[in-house]
């Protein structure tokens, strides 16, 4: 960040062109500036760098939690209106970011990997973060989507990777020494293999933590203690990860939310009722553009979209991306990213 003195003559467009970035950009650099006309001279303002050419955000089979926190470090250096903050930590102490784009009244939510061998689900919100940012700054459409109008009435809060030890884990990147890591492996049977592992390093899986017909989901699981997957705890929000999402949400006034999760190219919209009618109205919004199949019911409960659904009485999605069995490979990233990119922009939109 660059703090420029503001010389006699000079506006906000000529400075912004003076330093080869977006008027757009330098505003939002500057939100204390409400009247943009009427800067002075000796005022000092924000300047942000230019965007970088380069790309930030690679898609990788190795992509876990320090990879994704070097890259919000880095997207916060290259594009500084993207505000980043921790909503809590995990059972082994990591910080579980969140991150903030745009500055409209208008709050909407989306996360990823709340199962950890779901990974995938992190990159692609990650990366929407930084094709975002881009488009901002460089004053483009993405598609028939005004990105100005987006960022100016919507701001978009996104944790890309609510549970980072289980995806430590997954990936082989938890120390092997540590008595958690011991722990884990006793629930995995043995076995170092933890490709089929869904739940919070304990063991809990995060998606069936929270009080939406809790107990009934209790008794519909087969698994009585810790598991990799599908075990609900010995409580609501036993879990800190899960106490992060729900005082997170609390905290927030949220329009919309939607779980991003891996596979099967469905979109779960509906809550034993709880749900609104636009509901419906929106979820054919997101298949027109991405071409994947609505599900009102399961018979499933106690996961983040059914609580906020329960709670809010607004609209709440959890959206299965991709086909085939979890971890999805790398290779399925760039098909997913082409029919996602349209459910989150239209998330923002609707």
């Amino acid at each position: 960040m660059i703090k420029h003195t503001v010389r006699k003559g000079e506006t906000l467009f000529i400075i912004a062109q003076k330093y080869g970035i977006s008027l757009s950009s330098l505003l939002a650099a500057n939100p204390n500036i409400k009247n943009p006309s009427l800067i002075r001279p000796g005022q000092v303002v924000n300047v942000p760098k230019a965007a970088p050419q380069r790309t930030i955000v690679i898609p990788r089979e190795s992509y876990g939690y320090n990879e994704m926190v070097s890259d919000l470090e880095t997207l916060r250096e290259s594009y500084p209106f993207i505000k980043v903050d921790s909503i809590g930590t995990t059972v082994m102490g990591r910080s579980i970011p969140v991150v903030r784009i745009g500055q409209g009244k208008k709050e909407v939510h989306y996360n990823g990997s709340f199962h950890a061998n779901e990974w995938i689900t992190t990159l692609l919100l990650m990366k929407f973060v930084e094709v975002y940012a881009k488009a901002y700054v460089s004053g483009k459409k993405i598609g028939t989507f005004n990105i100005k109008s987006l960022f100016d009435s919507v701001s978009l809060w996104v944790v890309p990777m609510v549970n980072p030890d289980g995806v430590q884990l997954v990936q082989g990147k938890i120390d092997t020494n540590s008595s958690t890591f011991a722990n884990a492996l006793r629930i995995n049977r043995g076995s170092r293999d933890f490709s089929g592992w869904k739940a919070n390093i304990r063991g809990v899986d995060l998606n069936d933590q929270f009080p939406a017909y809790w107990e009934t989901e209790v008794s519909r699981r087969a698994s009585s203690g810790p598991s990799p997957r599908d075990y609900t705890g010995t409580a609501p929000l036993s879990e800190p990860e899960a106490r992060a999402m729900a005082e997170f949400t609390r905290a927030h006034n949220f329009r919309l939310v939607s779980a991003f999760h891996t596979q099967g190219e469905e979109i779960y919209w509906g809550y034993r009722g709880f749900e609104p009618n636009e509901s419906q109205q929106i979820v054919n919004r997101f298949i027109e553009v991405s071409g994947y199949e609505a599900v009102r019911y399961v018979e499933s409960d106690a996961g983040y979209k059914d609580w906020f659904i329960q709670e809010w009485r607004r609209p709440g999605f959890t959206v299965e991306c991709g086909h085939g069995i979890n971890p999805l490979p790398i290779s399925q990233f760039w098909e997913i990213w082409g029919k996602v990119i349209g459910i989150f922009l239209m998330g923002m939109y609707v």
